[in-house]
């Protein structure tokens, strides 16, 4: 256990306190929650660059990391969903929630086939990344109000999020589909 993987770990435990804020009665929730998802946006990076600049970097951080962003990820778009209550919303956040899902089975697909490094993150996914993560944090800064220029524009973001996270996935099943169609043609499946 390392600084690094501290940090991770307290991601992953601001993801509920940030949800049951948001829920709470009173305006200042929105506020609050938006802060702690920031908070724990800011430390997806931090951890990265400690595990990099300390020569830290573990196969537990390798796992852990991609676990912590998809769970604060999916929490927040589950409860801005439901308290949107809107498809404009519901839409852009299947979209990730599904991208998250495939990227995480290719990603498996591809470890079990000894090829994990052809689907490594890439630049374009961390642009979309930080681009989901402003949207989200914006959504859940203010009340679901379709005439405030800050959800509009909110919305706007989440949408070019959800665009990018298509555009990502096609680029990583790109990169992995020679190994999928030999996992296909061999007839074998990996160890489970």
């Amino acid at each position: 256990m390392n600084l690094p993987n501290i940090i991770t770990l307290a991601r992953i435990f601001l993801v509920p306190v940030f949800v049951i804020i948001y829920l709470m009665p009173g305006s200042w929730t929105y506020i609050a929650s938006a802060l702690l998802f920031g908070l724990a946006a800011f430390t997806d990076w931090l951890d990265g660059f400690l595990a990099r600049r300390l020569n830290q970097i573990t196969p537990f951080g390798a796992f852990l990391d991609p676990v912590a962003d998809k769970l604060i990820v999916v929490s927040a778009l589950i409860v801005l969903i439901a308290h949107h209550d809107s498809v404009w919303l519901t839409l852009p956040g299947l979209i990730i929630v599904g991208r998250e899902i495939v990227i995480s089975a290719l990603r498996e697909w591809m470890a079990e086939m000894n090829r994990s490094g052809a689907v490594a993150v890439s630049v374009l996914g961390k642009v979309k990344t930080t681009i989901q993560m402003i949207a989200i944090a914006l959504l859940l800064a203010h009340e679901p109000d379709l005439q405030s220029v800050w959800v509009i524009g909110s919305y706007v973001l989440i949408y070019v999020a959800a665009f990018m996270t298509l555009w990502s996935m096609t680029v990583y099943l790109k990169t992995a589909w020679p190994t999928l169609l030999e996992g296909l043609q061999s007839g074998t499946e990996p160890d489970k």
